[in-house]
């Protein structure tokens, strides 16, 4: 699989500007008083700020399974490797 040369964090930050911007535009254009539209945006602004309390969790977990698995690969790759003897 490609990403045609776009790092995995400039795709997520695309796909949630493009999803917040979509839900300010929905929000601002939908029928609903001035009142009704602050009140969803204030609760948007919370979900989004719990979402991003998430993040670090979710970067630190991705952090220690990938450098688990270097670790392991390397480990894995360091005894089958031959000895300077078996050359």
């Amino acid at each position: 699989m490609t990403n045609n040369g776009y790092a995995g964090s400039t795709v997520l930050f695309a796909f949630l500007a493009g999803a917040a911007s979509g839900a300010v535009v929905a929000l601002l254009l939908a029928p609903r008083s001035g009142a009704e539209t602050r009140a969803s945006l204030m609760e948007l602004g919370s979900d989004v700020a719990r979402a991003a309390s998430n993040v670090p969790t979710a970067v630190r977990n991705v952090y220690d399974s990938a450098s688990s698995a270097a670790v392991t690969a390397y480990n894995q790759a360091l005894s089958n490797a031959p000895t300077n003897r078996e050359v």
